[in-house]
């Protein structure tokens, strides 16, 4: 699926899965999983009202199941994406500067599977 450029996409997460508040225990949450031991978010702002969190996705790279509370997502650079959720496996295409709303995602799994490093904004109000 190839996503035109600025076009609001409620489903990068969402779409995923159907948006629901955060996940079991048992997952962990963006900023605490990671890709083959290492960590792909970091924290750029945290404080009583929002975090933020800056993703990176190298080629090859991914992030491991885990799970999303409501938030605003803003992907600064875009690329090929493989994403696996309890409703399948798919392949999206995300443009620089794509953002999105979610209500939350039970469990998802991505796979950086283009060519270009891929880097989201994930904005969590608290």
């Amino acid at each position: 699926m190839r996503v035109p450029r600025r076009t609001p996409i409620v489903v990068l997460a969402a779409a995923l899965s159907a948006g629901v508040l955060a996940a079991s225990g048992s997952l962990p949450d963006p900023l605490e999983a990671g890709w083959k031991g290492e960590r792909v978010c970091e924290v750029l702002h945290e404080d009583v009202s929002q975090r933020v969190l800056r993703c990176t996705f190298p080629p090859g790279g991914g992030h491991e199941r885990h799970y999303h509370d409501p938030h605003f997502g803003y992907v600064l650079a875009g690329g090929r994406m493989r994403i696996t959720s309890a409703d399948g496996t798919r392949e999206v295409d995300l443009a620089d500067d794509l953002s999105w709303v979610s209500d939350g995602v039970v469990w998802h799994e991505v796979e950086n599977i283009g060519e270009t490093t891929s880097i989201y904004l994930i904005i969590e109000p608290r």
